[in-house]
């Protein structure tokens, strides 16, 4: 079992988290991004840089990706891509994503995509990463790694 981190996004704090884990654990921790990373100099940490454009990064993470990985994003698409290889998927905020529940949030997206093309005011971007989002996240990591490893 690897992690990989849809990791443009990812809040610094989250990866904190994953550096920690993957330390403890021993576990592969790739983070792939379309810019120059950082990361502790543990063996099984490693990042990929990929050239820079839309969905780049995405593509990469899907084309890698085997059953039984994790993949850290809070992108819906590329998480519906991973679950139908078998894969989980996290959200940096704690959400596991799963055959249950991704096809809802994938119409749910695609609702607020037609509603904002149509001109309608859909209450602006994610609420900032807060405390509680941080606690959520690493409980949901060390649930999901206490599992699997």
């Amino acid at each position: 079992m690897k992690i990989w981190v849809d990791a443009d996004a990812c809040p610094v704090v989250v990866k904190e988290i994953l550096f920690k884990a993957a330390v403890r654990t021993g576990v592969q921790l790739t983070l792939v991004a379309n810019q120059p990373l950082g990361k502790p100099s543990a063996s099984n940490i490693n990042t990929l840089q990929v050239p820079r454009g839309f969905d780049v990064a995405d593509d990469e993470i899907v084309k890698r990706v085997e059953a039984g990985d994790l993949v850290i994003t809070s992108d819906i698409p590329l998480a519906a891509e991973v679950i139908d290889k078998g894969a989980h998927a996290l959200s940096p905020r704690g959400e596991m994503l799963d055959t249950e529940n991704i096809r809802a949030r994938l119409n749910m997206r695609d609702f607020l995509d037609t509603m904002r093309a149509s001109g309608v005011d859909t209450g602006g971007g994610p609420a900032a990463f807060s405390q509680r989002d941080k606690q959520s996240f690493a409980n949901q990591l060390d649930r999901f790694l206490t599992k699997y490893i």
